[in-house]
């Protein structure tokens, strides 16, 4: 049998959103590797990715649509037809939008990040509907906001011209577990002379490979970066001609950075004022120098001002005239111009109605509300695709609790049974991506990518967007785009700019963004310059913790120690935790611990731990570890909570306030005590 090879795309929100090749005999999967021609991928894949056709043909993967048989949260349910399925999930879905149709509620995120197994035939169902509309903020809204506010765009640098960078800040990214072509980059950087800090409260893999290690607490990063400005305003590190002609707010900016001594900013970080001055001495006089920000240090409450201070220090030092300085917390912004959103989502099926808005990250309190005139009706059907809520959503007990409501009506599409999908009334399977079509941007560099089929769906599978139109035919919606076909819906994901043809002869196709696209100035602001205050925009601050020792020591006294949850290496949010190659290389659900904690704690290595605080109790097992900094633990997840001791994972502890700006979830802001089992 004759083999072909197919181009297809990394579906998961990473950065990296990597060009693929896939043989295949048959339907017989002979290799997947990365396009070597792609020049963010050149022909690597990370370990999660390399096994995908473990994950395409896993022995635990649903096939049939499937029904509930037993209580919510059993997982038990029995085989049913695809017409028998859609016919009453419509009938039932009909019957609570005729009371009203805000009460469903879509609840998606970035299972796959492409546009048409994504947001497309689905937000084309949910805006006829009239249903609730979803924010969805859970990962990276408050940096978002951050860009938007002082760069007028998700906008920045381009990731291969980091290799010529001479100083390189890895801020609040575990590069080589999520940013592996990135990390690339760097170490080429690295090889011609470059120095590498990295700035993470955890002593992650990258930042041991780095030059230095900056390890400040969760959630002052704020802080470190006006202290760095202080610095650089006191010596003159300053590029006045940048400021003077392509910032907004900078005699503001400037004030309020010299309140910020470097004894203030390392007493609020947990440093040395000689670290602040080292840092600050380093980027101040080191051309070109370039910030690779990552989404971690934005998931707390003061993440989306510390976002805009950070991303204002290469407007102080003029780096952004290099096309190797600058800052890369996300390229998105630049696929503004090709993207053919409204099309392909069609918000014009809403007509004059326009809905409520539910914040996902919200979803336990949301779950449980009643009717009010505040809130509107009480939710009374979800449907999940692209996520895990029970998994990832913060304040898991009562995310659990919203979803075993017996009068919740819950349709989960999916590869697994999750521990979302464990609560559902059905499960509908879902194809993966090396089944169906799908067109794909990247918020981690600037090219467009395609994804075409490499396998006919396994066993009854079918793709979102099948699923969502089938569901539209028995609802009785006739408008035309309720016809198109995948491929169709690929065709409009993008203007002209986009040429398909070429795309799917290549597999990728790369935006005309400019080489240092802010050398003058131009950023998509309403007036071209970056903004520090100005129109509507406020300046800038810290803003501490909702929960540190600083900021609320009497429930410090209680839990003294700042949790973070940064993702196990192996894992990709709650994605490939069933995967039993890559499950059995993290071993088991753990919490890193400094060995200093864990004497004051009789606690050993490999012991049996509960993690506390007035939210929950996560069982796991301790790892005395210099990873951890004094006074800070690290949980790291997302393990399904099927797969923990005691049925619960990290999000067991984390709360649902929301950050300052974005209105995303404060993962990070957390405090608890580890205590023996």
């Amino acid at each position: 049998m004759s083999q072909r090879t197919v181009h297809a795309a990394c579906p998961h929100d990473c950065p990296d959103t990597c060009a693929i090749r896939v043989t295949v005999e048959g339907e017989r999967i002979v290799r997947i590797q990365g396009d070597p021609d792609h020049p963010p991928t050149h022909g690597a894949l990370c370990t999660k990715v390399s096994r995908y056709a473990e994950r395409v043909d896993h022995a635990e993967r649903v096939l049939t649509p499937l029904r509930r048989v037993g209580p919510k949260g059993a997982g038990q349910f029995e085989p049913v037809g695809w017409d028998e399925a859609l016919g009453d999930i419509a009938a039932r879905l009909a019957a609570i939008a005729a009371r009203d149709p805000e009460a469903i509620v879509p609840y998606s995120y970035a299972g796959t990040m492409g546009l048409v197994q994504g947001e497309s035939m689905a937000a084309r169902f949910f805006h006829r509907l009239g249903a609730s509309l979803l924010d969805r903020t859970i990962c990276s809204a408050a940096g978002g906001a951050a860009l938007q506010a002082t760069y007028g765009g998700k906008v920045g640098m381009h990731l291969e011209h980091f290799a010529e960078s001479q100083l390189i800040l890895i801020w609040g990214s575990h590069s080589i577990a999520s940013n592996l072509h990135f990390w690339t980059f760097a170490q080429a950087a690295k090889r011609a002379g470059a120095k590498l800090i990295a700035i993470d409260p955890r002593r992650t893999e990258t930042a041991e490979k780095c030059h230095q290690h900056i390890a400040l607490l969760p959630g002052t990063d704020g802080a470190l970066a006006l202290g760095l400005m202080h610095e650089l305003i006191a010596h003159d590190w300053l590029d006045h001609d940048y400021l003077a002609r392509h910032v907004d707010g900078w005699p503001a900016l400037r004030e309020r950075a010299l309140q910020w001594p470097p004894e203030r900013a390392a007493a609020e970080c947990g440093l040395t004022a000689d670290e602040v001055r080292g840092l600050a001495r380093d980027y101040g006089l080191t051309r070109p120098a370039a910030i690779r920000l990552n989404y971690g240090m934005q998931r707390v409450r003061g993440g989306g001002n510390a976002v805009r201070l950070i991303a204002l220090l290469p407007c102080l030092t003029g780096a952004w005239r290099h096309r190797a300085g600058g800052l890369l917390l996300s390229s998105s912004g630049w696929f503004k111009a090709v993207r053919n959103d409204a099309a392909l989502q069609r918000p014009d099926l809403l007509g004059t109605r326009r809905p409520r808005t539910i914040n996902m990250s919200t979803i336990g309190d949301d779950l449980l509300r009643p009717a009010s005139p505040d809130f509107g009706p009480k939710i009374e059907a979800l449907v999940v695709y692209n996520s895990n809520p029970v998994a990832v959503a913060p304040e898991s007990p009562k995310v659990v609790a919203g979803f075993r409501r017996e009068d919740l009506f819950t349709v989960v599409l999916e590869h697994f049974l999750t521990d979302t999908a464990d609560h559902a009334d059905y499960v509908l399977p879902a194809t993966t991506q090396l089944e169906h079509w799908d067109v794909h941007t990247s918020y981690g560099h600037t090219y467009a990518l395609v994804n075409e089929p490499a396998l006919s769906p396994r066993g009854q599978a079918r793709s979102n967007c099948e699923i969502f139109r089938q569901l539209a035919a028995r609802m009785g919606y006739r408008e035309p785009c309720f016809a198109d076909d995948d491929i169709a819906l690929c065709h409009q994901a993008f203007t002209d700019a986009i040429d398909f043809q070429q795309l799917r002869a290549q597999g990728w196709q790369k935006l005309g963004v400019p080489e240092a696209p802010f050398a003058d100035g131009g950023f998509p602001t309403p007036s071209g310059k970056a903004c520090a205050e100005g129109a509507g925009v406020p300046l800038p601050d810290h803003v501490p913790n909702y929960e540190s020792v600083a900021s609320s020591p009497m429930l410090a006294r209680r839990y003294p120690l700042a949790m973070i949850s940064p993702p196990a290496r192996h894992f990709l949010n709650s994605s490939f935790v069933n995967v039993k190659s890559l499950r059995d290389i993290e071993g088991e659900p753990i919490v890193e611990i400094h060995p200093d904690d864990a004497a004051a704690r009789g606690l050993a290595d490999g012991q049996g731990v509960q993690v506390v605080n007035d939210r929950g109790v996560y069982h796991c097992t301790a790892r005395i570890s210099p990873r951890a900094r004094p006074g800070v633990v690290n949980g790291l997840g997302v393990w399904w909570r099927k797969f923990g001791r005691n049925g619960t994972n990290v999000n067991e502890l984390t709360h649902q306030r929301l950050t300052d700006l974005g209105a995303a979830p404060a993962f990070y802001d957390c405090l608890v005590d580890v205590r023996p089992l």
